[in-house]
């Protein structure tokens, strides 16, 4: 089969799980054609039966803000053109699905007739689709495409509840590679981040406002008092001085690591004694699979698809939002007592096994089937 992906190439959980997709299919020996506007950061595109296509969008006087979906649709009707595409997997409903519509009614014109599956990942639907100026334009989209997926049965209903879309929207959940990790946890030197006798936190987020990463540092502090540990602060983004200035005024800045958007988020992982994430909403928790799959503990809100992914008193904890002390309770529960940890430790990465990417890739092909059968008709 010959796949059109198009993404966000950021260190956002859409992009992660777009990508890595991309790369399986491509190692099950279809052809992957990714398309955005620079090449993905998890994307080594000099792999076999993978193809990055960078969309160009050039400079006008004219236009203030310049038009990247009138772009990205003609890059891809090329691009159908050029390489005989069979359809097009578009992530993240704006502006991807609205620009492969687009694209697929000026194909169409030339008789050439190609289905778009769109897969929504969440903040697309919760935070800017579901807004005034969007909302019109993300239902058509949706209802436009010829097979919808959404990365949890939470992001699936707030989709029908928000923006009101009455049509069929498939279930298929975000997904990690296990044997990456089984292979890292065999080089994972613990001791290059902390002493023996500290337990080591993580958080791994875009720092913006819904993750709430000042309450991580408000729950560290509160171990901190009890149990010594170091807090490992993966990503960045608009909160990132805001957390760094509370560590300040808590007095806890040497207990504290900021690292930065990072490649070695797996790596991290493995050294890692808990997992923080007290969003406000997470359509599936993505960062949370990952530590799981690490063999890491989660404690973390119990909103959106989070509750689907975190076995409550099993592989972590979940808590009302905004609960620091909750949240900070179960975390010396678990960092105090190491018997009760190595038995979440496991209980997590079993219940990330079920989320394996050989178990979800074949629901994509399924998927993947539908669409083409919905244009052969």
């Amino acid at each position: 089969m010959r796949i059109g992906i198009v993404c966000y190439p950021t260190f956002g959980g859409s992009g992660v799980v777009a990508t890595e997709l991309g790369i399986a299919l491509a190692q099950a020996g279809h052809q992957v054609h990714f398309m955005t506007y620079k090449q993905p950061v998890r994307l080594n595109a000099l792999q076999p039966n993978i193809q990055f296509h960078e969309v160009y969008v050039p400079e006008y006087p004219l236009f203030h803000y310049q038009p990247y979906e009138l772009a990205l649709s003609s890059t891809l009707v090329d691009m159908v053109k050029l390489h005989k595409l069979d359809l097009l997997h578009v992530h993240y409903a704006i502006p991807h699905a609205y620009a492969a519509y687009i694209a697929k009614q000026m194909l169409a014109e030339t008789g050439i007739y190609i289905p778009i599956v769109t897969t929504l990942h969440g903040s697309d639907i919760t935070l800017v689709g579901s807004h005034p100026f969007y909302k019109p334009a993300v239902t058509f989209s949706i209802n436009q495409s010829d097979v919808v997926t959404s990365v949890s049965q939470s992001l699936c209903e707030d989709t029908h509840r928000l923006l009101g879309v009455k049509r069929e929207i498939n279930v298929v959940p975000n997904f990690i590679d296990i044997l990456k990790y089984d292979k890292l946890r065999e080089d994972c030197k613990r001791s290059m981040m902390a002493e023996p006798h500290e337990r080591i936190v993580t958080h791994v987020s875009n720092f913006r406002p819904v993750k709430r990463v000042q309450d991580v540092v408000r729950i560290f502090k509160r171990i901190v008092e009890k149990q010594p540990a170091k807090l490992m602060m993966v990503g960045d983004g608009p909160d990132r001085k805001m957390a760094e200035d509370l560590c300040a005024e808590l007095k806890i800045e040497d207990h504290v690591v900021f690292l930065g958007n990072s490649n070695d988020v797996y790596r991290i992982l493995c050294f890692s004694d808990l997992f923080l994430l007290p969003s406000q909403t997470e359509s599936f928790g993505l960062a949370a699979l990952e530590a799981m799959a690490a063999r890491t503990p989660v404690i973390c809100s119990n909103e959106g698809g989070l509750p689907e992914v975190v076995q409550d008193g099993v592989s972590g904890y979940l808590t009302p939002v905004g609960d620091t002390d909750a949240m900070a309770s179960k975390a010396l529960s678990l960092l105090t007592d190491l018997d009760q940890l190595r038995t979440f430790k496991e209980a997590a990465y079993h219940r990330a096994k079920t989320f394996d990417i050989n178990h979800v890739v074949p629901m994509y092909l399924d998927i993947y089937e539908r669409a083409l059968a919905c244009v052969a008709r």
